[in-house]
């Protein structure tokens, strides 16, 4: 009988520079070439994005940084600066590909049995900048895995796309039985923020940060008892509008996001359908037709794509407080961290005692608007669960 993969020694990390969310709101508001409706809009977005803290690589845009040639922000005067997207870039290429080896590295010395010789394929997850020779092959040098590991990049796909990762790295599982799938996701956010009058802008200024975080998915199986995700199902889905609601482009100032006002009301709208075929075994389905998918699946990974939408999930699927406070506290200590978000989720839920058979139902949006789902099972020591 073929084992189900596994998702493993899940690890996350964030940039040390932290963002109080409140500081930077006032540095938004005290732009000088934005109006007054653009002044109120950075007070709203800002207040009840239910974030508090995130993280940044750019140490200049503490409050506490001395710098001698700014870029980005110049503390002296407050204002927010404006590079191109070469030097955004740049500076992508130099810190993203330092958190992909380290957090990567992370994975693979957390687990007990697998070694970076085991490691047969590399995925990583990226949106916030390019560059080649790419992340999947500065892990290869960095961590010494064989030359000939298959490696796959999944860029600018946007928030939802660790799920295809898994899914990817869950498919080569069932190729290959022996397949040790090492997966990435790192983003650099706040590369990309900058002042405007558009409402979109300043809606993603209120709620984007950077992070990272890696696992392990394979199906071979191993003497130690770890905490791990059981990958059950996934499915895709696209919405019936909200194609220009949430978008991702490249500008001459950076990468520019569309995040309308109107993607929460579409979530809600299209929950149902997006993630009915998840659940097609008869028990389940069962569930799910009569409202109470919440009490069959003990566990909710939803990407904290901002407050509104973590809001407008929870009514529509009955959830309860508790089934929302992974994603509720991510998003309020990090920010949302673009892909890597749901990875974070994921691992607060295995962190916070789900016990061994726990089903967990994971979830991402992004441009499209593309509905990433997934069922899992959790799949923990006998002592963690007890």
């Amino acid at each position: 009988m073929r084992l189900a993969p596994v998702l493993r020694s899940l690890q996350t990390m964030v940039p040390d520079t932290v963002l109080i969310q409140e500081e930077v709101r006032d540095v938004f508001a005290a732009q000088p070439d934005i109006g007054r409706l653009a002044k109120r809009i950075v007070a709203t977005s800002f207040n009840v994005s239910g974030i508090e803290t995130r993280h940044t690589v750019l140490t200049e845009l503490s409050l506490k940084a001395e710098v001698d040639e700014p870029t980005f922000f110049d503390r002296s005067s407050g204002e927010l600066l404006a590079p191109g997207t070469k030097v955004r870039n740049e500076l992508y290429t130099r810190e993203a590909g330092r958190l992909f080896v380290e957090v990567a590295r992370r994975a693979v010395d957390a687990d007990p049995d697998i070694t970076a010789a085991d490691v047969t394929h590399v995925i990583t997850v990226s949106c916030t900048g390019f560059h080649a020779p790419g992340p999947d092959y500065e892990i290869v040098r960095a961590l010494g895995l064989p030359d000939g590991v298959q490696r796959y990049h999944l860029g600018f796909m946007g928030c939802y796309a660790s799920m295809p990762a898994l899914r990817a790295a869950s498919q080569f599982c069932a190729a290959d039985p022996d397949a040790v799938v090492l997966v990435v996701s790192v983003e650099l956010c706040t590369l990309h923020l900058r002042s405007s009058d558009d409402p979109d802008l300043i809606v993603a200024s209120s709620l984007f940060a950077d992070g990272a975080a890696a696992g392990i998915v394979t199906a071979r199986t191993f003497d130690s008892d770890v905490p791990a995700l059981r990958l059950d199902r996934f499915h895709t889905a696209i919405t019936e509008r909200g194609e220009q609601d949430m978008a991702w482009t490249i500008g001459d100032q950076g990468f520019e996001m569309v995040l309308s006002t109107a993607v929460p009301q579409i979530i809600g709208e299209s929950i149902h359908d997006a993630i009915r075929p998840l659940y097609a075994e008869p028990a389940l389905a069962a569930a799910f037709e009569d409202d109470a998918i919440g009490e069959a699946v003990q566990h909710w990974a939803i990407h904290p794509g901002g407050r509104s939408i973590l809001d407008r999930v929870q009514e529509k699927l009955g959830l309860t407080d508790e089934q929302l406070h992974p994603a509720r506290e991510t998003l309020r200590t990090n920010g949302n961290m673009s892909s890597a978000t749901v990875l974070f989720v994921m691992k607060r839920i295995l962190d916070e005692g789900a016990q061994d058979g726990d089903r967990v139902s994971a979830m991402a949006f992004g441009p499209g608007l593309t509905a990433e789902s997934a069922l899992m099972t959790v799949v923990a020591p006998r002592s963690h669960a007890a």
